[in-house]
């Protein structure tokens, strides 16, 4: 047991020491100094620097672009190792010495290569933009811009009429990317404009531009804001400083504000504002990326508009995660990891000394991993792992170290391999000429002996058997095999390597066939080869059927398997024609293909576009890439294309329509393994041209062998911004894995509860990053990306949503109404701009007087954007008033509405027209026509004044029958009460004021009318109806002195006294008067006062309107009191109260002076009895009516 213990010992030492050995040894070599990025003039010398530190000899080698630098006289390498070249040339091709540069350190532990250093020669092109000629107003802004390509960055400054501008003054800004603002322009600042680019190897002048200055018109009109030149998508490298211009017009001068669109604060430590509303921000962080929002906005208000533009962060790689060297036995497994940051996401590569890594059966590249199996002595090397991306590259090392044992058993002998079949191979070995007994299985491996990366195969079998049949390959390939021997302390060395190929077999499908036509009377027919993999052998014929679609003859056409195409001639114009094809192999036919329509053109001499060349390309398992261009012999003009794709067997969609100037289009979302026939033409104002068919097939997925490989894992860190209001921007990680085929991305975009799975859409991408443009304005959208790889194909990212910005309002508020409310006030309504996903958080009224509208002086009112009404108070009578609306949101101003105009008359308080200045300006803003009754008011109206007239010519009947019984006496009992009365009235004019006066007023006259059912104020006289108003403490009664004439009034009004009956209402007048000398005694005066409280009342109820816009006002007025100026109401009838208990005449009043003052009013009373007088104050007057019941 001694000496067991002691050998595994032993061997326990052996192998630390070759580890600590091997690393102490692989630490021996490194670089003290490498090559960096330089630039120089033509023909100067310059030195790459490279010196490595190991155990010697080292051997140093210059790589430019990948390959091997030879030594010249020119070009030659110092003892150090660095490289010098004496004169650098900047010749075209591989003569010049621009490029990137590596060196290669070599000892015999392995070799390593230095980062990348690129070598550029200083250089200045032309301007790409010239300043172009501007013309200004005094007092705007003008703007000039010059771009052009320098190496190293030029330095851009001005010059105005050949001398040099300021690079920043009070109006003058001039940022470093060849912009020149020139803000408040004045009439001196009108000349010739140029810019100047210099760097270290030359100099150069732009053209001259000319800036004109207009003066300004007089009065300024009032401008919204507007921004003339935005921010820019821009993208930054870390730690370096970027530039967003903003410049905005507008009167008064609008203010440039920025923010986040995230919301996020601005950093202020790196930021500020450079000129008028440019931001730059100095020492770029990643926290610094995002959407930056300019705002322009007029000052004292709230218009304004945005402009937005993304800052992408571009950073170099650099590593978080190395390789760390290993010790592994022979036939065992290493694993190597390596991660790296950067933006965008750097692309991992591994080396072994120096050479790039492929993989194969033995060696996979996944997830950032490399991963060797079945090590084998060779792979004893220094591996590095190289991220790289557009702003550099990062490497890092380490060592694998190879353990050999004696103990192992040897490697399987005599690998033999006969085929079976097209897709079957027998291999035979023998076993293992030394420790052969100690073998417990055999793993046989085997891949495809053409091309590189091959995945390699694995077939695990027992110890009791040395043959096996492999029955999954492909037919009419080449295949390597070998066999390794497993036993309890390990695997064996590998055997030796031996090929052989498979048998072929019919083809798995036909070509896709692309048609056009060159002329109505012809096709032309054409193909691509098969792939190996469809073709299962050399092709060797291919047969073409071809038939019209309303016949049944089909006619055959076998041509031999080098050919790609066919002209079939002297056909039927204006025909469908159905096309297929099948090719065979040696062993035979195989599968034809599917019926392909093709329509020949019309006859005729119109000059219409040829068939465009249509090339089709899978994308990936579910998109397509279709590619075309105008046949050479084309010569008329074109308007654009339209393009065709359907599933096959399945109906036409409807075309795509694509511009002149397209040339490449991406069918997304689509199945995989299905065929898909697609067809494009061209079109002009002629009409469609030639059309051009062809068919593909998308490819499967995940193919049979690759069922057992795990897919990709999807996209992360999916981040979306917003960038307009049709765009948002979206950015994303690779995942971590490594792969030498290529890799693009699926983006799916479609609106949120989107039904209509065909309104998805699909965009494809090779990079991280993606604007998606020809969004809907103000609509919330959800994004998923997905991964393809070498036919597989990712599971889909996780949903994030965006939405977009509203687009700024185009269309003005419709509907929009102005109602004089009142004779200072009116109302304006409104309704929604009438387009979709517009969000409007404003509306901005404007109004002003004829005169002020003159002087441009415009008076601004601002609502929120969730109400469409207004009220313009303070209006001055007799003007004309201008009324516009506009909408506003975030995103900017929208146009205004067209001006309304409103009349407020005049004051008419001292006129001949009392109905003009009291309570009627409204009528005025009816009847000019801002006032208009919808459907439904109308319908309400009529309905109600046809119930209203039914009543009254009920009543009237009712009435006109009653009165006829009480026709006579009340004629007789008309007299009576014209001399009792005129007592009473005779001692009111002389005695000044009265203690006490009763009235009676008959039940009928001819002209009045009086509530017979009690418990109302009404009285009613041949104009309409007398109704009080309750809502201000104000009388209705106004008095002025008309002499003689208002006593002879008083006189007449005594002629409508009446007597009352018994169980008749009572209707008292009761008025507390002090008389003043103006003051009438007249009846008009009584019943009627200029000032109708009720007007105002109802304009004061109206201010409570709907939200609908519209103002409904109650017109319920005192104009029925009187017909004119001094007019009169006719004298009452009085009826005869015989029988009457009321006996008791009223005592006579003193006459009414003019000193005598006091209030109306007028009550209702139903007694079954007589009328009680009550004894009331001297200054009262008191009018009582006693009425017979009317039933």
């Amino acid at each position: 047991m001694a000496p067991v213990e002691r050998k595994l010992y032993q061997r326990l030492l052996v192998f630390a020491f070759l580890h600590i050995s091997g690393v102490l040894c692989f630490s021996e070599l490194f670089f003290i100094k490498e090559p960096h990025d330089v630039t120089v003039m033509r023909k100067e010398a310059v030195i790459l620097d490279c010196q490595a530190h190991g155990e010697s000899p080292i051997d140093v080698r210059w790589l430019k672009n990948g390959v091997k630098v030879v030594e010249n006289e020119r070009v030659y390498h110092l003892s150090n190792g660095s490289l010098y070249i004496s004169e650098v040339e900047s010749r075209r091709g591989d003569k010049s010495d621009e490029g990137l540069y590596q060196c290669l350190a070599q000892n015999k532990y392995g070799a390593i290569l230095s980062q990348k250093a690129r070598l550029t020669i200083a250089s200045i092109s032309a301007f790409a933009i010239q300043p172009t000629p501007t013309v200004v107003t005094e007092g705007s802004v003008a703007r000039f811009s010059c771009k052009i390509s320098a190496h190293p960055p030029s330095i851009i400054t001005w010059e105005f009429n050949r001398v040099t501008l300021p690079l920043t003054t009070e109006r003058i800004t001039v940022l470093p990317s060849g912009v020149l603002q020139i803000h408040r322009v004045q009439r001196a600042d009108a000349g010739n404009y140029r810019c100047i680019s210099t760097n270290i190897a030359s100099r150069r002048r732009s053209t001259e531009a000319t800036l004109t200055v207009s003066p300004a018109p007089r009065p300024q009109l009032p401008q919204r804001p507007r921004i003339i030149a935005g921010p820019q998508n821009i993208s930054v490298l870390l730690h370096q400083s970027a530039i967003l211009e903003c410049i905005a017009t507008g009167n008064p001068q609008p203010i440039i504000s920025w923010s986040r669109a995230d919301s996020k604060s601005i950093d202020v430590y790196s930021t500020k504002v450079l000129g008028n509303g440019n931001l730059l921000i100095t020492d770029i962080k990643p926290q610094h990326g995002g959407v930056y929002m300019c705002r322009a906005t007029t000052p004292g208000t709230r218009n304004y508009t945005v402009a937005s533009a993304n800052i992408t962060i571009l950073a170099p790689p650099s590593l978080v995660e190395w390789p760390e060297s290993l010790t592994r036995p022979r036939a065992g497994t290493a694993r190597f990891v390596c991660r790296a940051e950067g933006a965008p996401t750097p692309q991992i590569t591994w080396l072994k000394n120096g050479d790039k890594v492929h993989s194969n059966g033995r060696i996979k590249m996944y997830n950032s991993k490399l991963v060797i199996n079945q090590i084998i002595p060779e792979d004893d090397a220094i591996y590095q792992c190289q991220a790289e991306n557009e702003q550099g590259s990062v490497l890092s090392m380490a060592r694998l170290i190879v353990v050999m044992s004696e103990d192992r058993p040897s490697a399987p002998r005599n690998i033999q391999a006969d085929t079976v079949s097209s897709s079957a191979i027998l291999l035979a070995w023998e076993r293992p000429q030394y420790n052969s007994d100690k073998v417990i299985a055999y793993s046989v491996h085997y891949m495809k002996a053409e091309g590189l990366n091959n995945e390699e195969y694995q077939v695990v079998i027992g110890n009791d058997t040395t043959r096996y049949i492999i029955d999954d390959l492909e037919p009419a390939r080449n295949y390597t095999f070998y066999v390794v021997a497993y036993m309890p302390m390990g695997a064996s060395r590998m055997s030796d390597n031996v090929f052989q190929h498979t048998l072929e077999d019919v083809p798995l499908r036909a070509p896709e066939l692309s048609l056009t036509s060159r002329s109505p009377m012809d096709i032309q027919v054409s193909w691509q080869p098969l792939p190996d993999k469809l073709s299962r052998g050399r092709v060797s014929a291919y047969r073409l059927s071809y038939r019209t679609s309303t016949e049944s003859t089909v006619s055959q056409i076998e041509l031999p398997g080098d050919k790609t195409q066919h002209f079939l001639e002297n056909l039927k114009p204006d025909t469908i024609y159905l096309l297929r094809i099948v090719a065979a192999t040696s062993v035979g036919w195989g599968e034809q293909s599917v019926w392909t329509s093709h329509r020949t053109p019309k006859t005729s001499s119109a000059l219409v576009p040829m068939a465009p060349e249509l090339r089709l390309e899978p994308l990936n398992c579910t998109a397509i890439v279709a590619r075309w261009q105008l046949a050479p012999r084309n010569s008329v003009s074109i308007q654009g294309y339209r393009l065709f794709h359907h599933e096959e067997s399945q109906s036409e969609r409807s075309p795509v329509q694509l511009r002149s100037l397209d040339n490449t289009y991406t069918f997304g979302g689509l199945d995989p393994r299905k065929k898909y026939h697609v067809k494009i033409l061209a079109y002009n104002f002629v009409g469609d041209g030639y059309q051009a068919d062809q068919t593909i097939s998308t490819p499967g997925c995940v193919s049979v062998r690759d069922r057992l490989v795990p897919p990709p894992p999807p996209p992360h860190n999916v981040y979306t911004k917003t960038n307009s209001s049709t765009s948002v921007f979206l950015n994303w990680g690779r995942p971590a894995f490594t792969s030498s085929h290529a890799v693009n991305y699926t983006v799916r975009c479609n609106p949120v509860g989107l039904q209509n799975a065909s309104l998805v859409l699909y965009l494809q991408t090779s990079e991280q990053n993606l604007l998606v443009r020809d969004l809907e304005p103000n609509t919330k959208y959800e994004f998923a990306i997905r991964l393809h790889i070498d036919q597989l194909s990712s599971p889909w990212s996780p949903v994030v949503y965006q939405s977009t910005f509203p687009n700024a309002p185009t269309l003005p508020p419709s509907n929009v109404k102005v109602t004089l409310i009142e004779k200072d006030t009116a109302l304006v309504s409104w309704k929604p701009p009438d387009e979709p996903n517009v969000a409007v958080t404003h509306y901005t009224i404007l109004y002003a007087s004829r005169n002020a509208w003159i002087a441009g002086e415009w008076q601004v009112l601002q609502r929120e954007g969730t109400i469409t009404m207004s009220l313009l108070e303070k209006l001055k009578p007799g003007q004309i008033y201008f009324v516009k609306v506009s909408a506003s949101n975030h995103m900017g101003d929208g146009p205004f509405s067209h001006t309304m105009e409103l009349t407020v008359q005049a004051d008419f308080s001292s006129g001949h027209d009392p109905r003009l200045s009291h309570g009627f300006t409204h009528s005025t803003g009816f009847s000019d026509g801002f006032y208009h009754l919808d459907q439904k008011s109308m319908t309400g109206i009529t309905v109600g004044v046809c119930i209203a007239l039914i009543c009254i010519i009920i009543c009237a009947f009712i009435i006109v029958c009653r009165g006829k019984n009480r026709k006579f006496s009340a004629a007789k009992t008309y007299g009576e009460g014209v001399n009792t009365s005129a007592s009473v009235i005779g001692h009111l004019g002389s005695e000044g004021q009265p203690e006490q006066a009763d009235v009676y007023f008959p039940v009928m006259s001819q002209n009045h009318f009086i509530d017979a059912k009690g418990g109302t104020n009404l009285v009613i006289n041949s104009f309409g109806p007398i109704q009080s108003s309750n809502e201000k403490k104000e009388t209705w009664f106004s008095f002025s002195s008309n002499g003689k004439k208002d006593r002879k009034s008083v006189q007449n009004m005594t002629h409508i006294s009446a007597s009352y009956q018994p169980g008749t209402p009572v209707l008292t007048l009761e008025d507390e008067l002090s008389l003043s000398p103006d003051q009438p005694t007249t009846l008009q005066a009584l019943l009627w006062r200029p000032g109708d409280s009720e007007g105002s009342s109802n304009s004061e109820e109206s201010h409570a309107t709907g939200d609908s816009g519209r103002y409904s006002h109650d017109e319920t007025e005192m104009t029925n009191l009187s017909s004119g100026t001094g007019s009169r109401p006719p004298s009452l009838t009085a009826e005869d109260g015989e029988g009457s208990d009321c006996s008791a005449a009223p005592k006579e009043s003193d006459q009414l002076t003019e000193e005598s003052r006091g209030d109306l009013k007028l009550t209702v009373s139903v007694e079954s009895g007589c009328c009680h007088h009550e004894a009331k104050s001297e200054s009262q007057l008191s009018f009582q009516v006693c009425v017979p019941e009317c039933v």
